[in-house]
């Protein structure tokens, strides 16, 4: 799947099920891999300076691993 970064931005994100996650407000990229990592549910200045930064980077994101389907909204996998 070829989606340009700027596209993600902003999209609802949903699982398969049909919950509602959240709108992408970050991605993070893998430099090693030149690919997206996660999408980031929280700005990530604000993630950043978390003082349990582990623990809110993975309430606050999505794996993009996890993502089937880039339309008008983000479709992931229910399960990681």
């Amino acid at each position: 799947m070829v989606v340009s970064i700027s596209e993600l931005y902003g999209k609802r994100i949903i699982t398969l099920g049909g919950r509602i996650i959240g709108n992408v407000k970050g991605v993070m990229l893998n430099f090693e891999t030149g690919e997206v990592s996660h999408l980031l549910l929280d700005d990530a200045d604000k993630l950043m300076r978390s003082s349990n930064l582990r623990s809110d980077f993975i309430k606050n994101s999505v794996a993009f691993k996890r993502v089937r389907k880039v339309t008008d909204t983000i479709v992931v996998s229910d399960k990681e």
